[in-house]
């Protein structure tokens, strides 16, 4: 046997007294896939980032990550910076504040193909287009910045950097996040090749467990900076042995049932605080199923199966079931997911008088560097009524976020109106503030809408001081908060965006526009 690509040998990773990961430990063959999931917090990206030492320097790192057999916690600074983008390299989950904006695409493809490669300049822009081809971006996009792109095509642009030199390792932290389905597939079906026939392995960390399921070889779930369960991806998601990953599956709304639409399943309780000791179980707070000896035994990794192991004491004594049970088990699960609530399934009652609208709209951008204009909406109608929910869907570039932008005000219409209340919407500076107190927007990207320089409660307080909403602030941001998913917010509220995870920062994001208390 030859020895793996990648191996982590008991992992732990603290920034000061927040103990982020805790003793993780796998190993990747080349050529195989190794999907992470877990909630907001649990760990994912910084053992992601930690594989190439891409940790702030206030983090402290411990233990073991070969990498062909050299360890990259003690590699010098020049092996290291051979090692990352020619021997691994990490699609970044916000690929807006990833990518420089100061800098055409193309530059940014071409910068590792010319310091690794030492190929020259007609080399490397023709081996660029290449590679934004394989992404779906067209190839004449080069000279593009990347406010210029919409937020799938970022992505795909990150892509395309991770694949210019050719790397052993791919790291991917959510990868699909801003995708729509069609270019998902595509990008999937790209990854998964090139794992295939150039035997690269690949780390997807992702919420979407259809994506790990579809994806991956071996899923490792995380909980408060440890593993509680990994093994096959399929048979992990079919039959699994640990409360959290049987929760997590099932926190999924499914196409077309009301039921786990309008009353998904969910989890009392939140996370563990990970500055504290955490005795026994760490998920045994929250866990329908604990014992008094969840709390109280030293909890590890156990054997449950063939490739498989589970961090819940149950597994210790617990028979494998046959594959008959549990096709019988699955059948049964499966049909009481599908059966629709009576309850639910009654349709709402049309509502008369819309609280948004879009008229006739039309968003023209003019042309630039030899393209001709943009039309990025063109005369569309909708209406919103209160209560409502109305989805955008559509390819990438198709327009949606421009709506969506329109109607707050940040893009002023070629053509057409929007109207909040039956008012036309007025583009004079006291008007658009008015507008906003009641229409928010929670933008694509947090890490690009977040002010680096803000904490958690000025990010959240800026917009009620702005409307005059300080009677009350202290609350009215701790309130918020808790409602994003948040709590308790007294642990958040001094820290910064490059202190909280891709997840939290989206949620902190959505307590902005929940602070002022919108209609929309």
């Amino acid at each position: 046997m030859t020895a793996p690509l990648l191996e982590v040998r008991d992992l732990a990773v603290s920034y000061g007294a927040v103990r982020a990961v805790r003793g993780v430990s796998f190993a990747l063959e080349a050529g195989q896939t190794l999907g992470m999931a877990g909630e907001s917090g649990c760990g994912k990206t910084t053992v992601a980032l930690s594989l190439l030492r891409l940790l702030p320097a206030t983090a402290r790192l411990e233990g073991q990550i070969l990498f062909h057999g050299e360890d990259i916690v003690t590699l010098g600074w020049q092996k290291l910076r051979a090692v990352r983008w020619a021997g691994a390299s990490v699609v970044f989950q916000g690929a807006m504040s990833a990518l420089n904006p100061v800098r055409t695409i193309g530059e940014q493809i071409r910068e590792p193909i010319l310091l690794h490669e030492k190929t020259g300049r007609r080399q490397a822009e023709a081996r660029a287009g290449e590679l934004l081809d394989s992404v779906g971006v067209a190839a004449r996009r080069q000279a593009s910045y990347p406010h210029e792109l919409s937020g799938g095509q970022r992505q795909r642009v990150m892509i395309a950097m991770a694949l210019a030199c050719q790397p052993d390792l791919i790291i991917a932290d959510e990868p699909t996040t801003a995708l729509d389905v069609i270019v998902q597939a595509q990008i999937l079906g790209l990854l998964t090749g090139l794992v295939r026939e150039r035997q690269i392995s690949m780390i997807i960390i992702s919420h979407d467990l259809s994506v790990l399921g579809e994806t991956c070889d071996r899923l490792a779930i995380m909980y408060a900076g440890r593993q509680v369960e990994t093994g096959p991806a399929r048979q992990l998601l079919d039959d699994p042995r640990h409360p959290y990953t049987r929760i997590l599956s099932r926190a999924f709304p499914r196409t077309g049932d009301p039921a786990s639409r309008l009353a998904p399943a969910g989890l009392p309780g939140e996370p563990p605080d990970l500055s504290q000791d955490l005795a026994g179980c760490p998920f045994a707070p929250r866990c329908p199923e604990a014992m008094a000896e969840c709390v109280t035994r030293e909890i590890e990794l156990w054997p449950a199966g063939l490739q498989r192991e589970s961090a819940c004491i149950k597994v210790l004594d617990a028979p494998v079931p046959s594959d008959n049970s549990k096709k019988t088990e699955l059948a049964a699960d499966n049909s009481k997911k599908s059966a629709p609530s009576a309850d639910n399934s009654k349709k709402r009652e049309p509502v008369s008088q819309p609280v948004l609208e879009a008229r006739d709209l039309r968003v023209e951008f003019p042309a630039r560097r030899g393209r001709g204009p943009a039309r990025a909406v063109d005369d569309v109608n909708l209406a919103l009524g209160q209560g409502e929910i109305l989805a955008l869907i559509g390819e990438s570039g198709c327009g949606k976020s421009t709506l969506a932008r329109a109607l707050v005000g940040l893009v002023r219409p070629t053509a057409g109106e929007v109207r909040y209340e039956d008012s036309v919407l007025r583009y004079s500076g006291p008007a658009l503030r008015a507008h906003r107190r009641h229409v928010q927007l929670v933008l694509q990207d947090p890490a690009g809408a977040l002010n680096p320089r803000q904490n958690v409660f000025d990010a959240v307080a800026e917009g009620p001081r702005l409307h005059g909403l300080r009677a009350g602030l202290t609350g009215r941001v701790h309130g918020a908060l808790a409602q994003a998913g948040l709590r308790p917010p007294e642990q958040f509220i001094a820290r910064y965006p490059h202190e909280l995870s891709g997840g939290q920062q989206q949620r902190v994001a959505i307590a902005r526009a929940l602070a002022l208390g919108p209609s929309v």
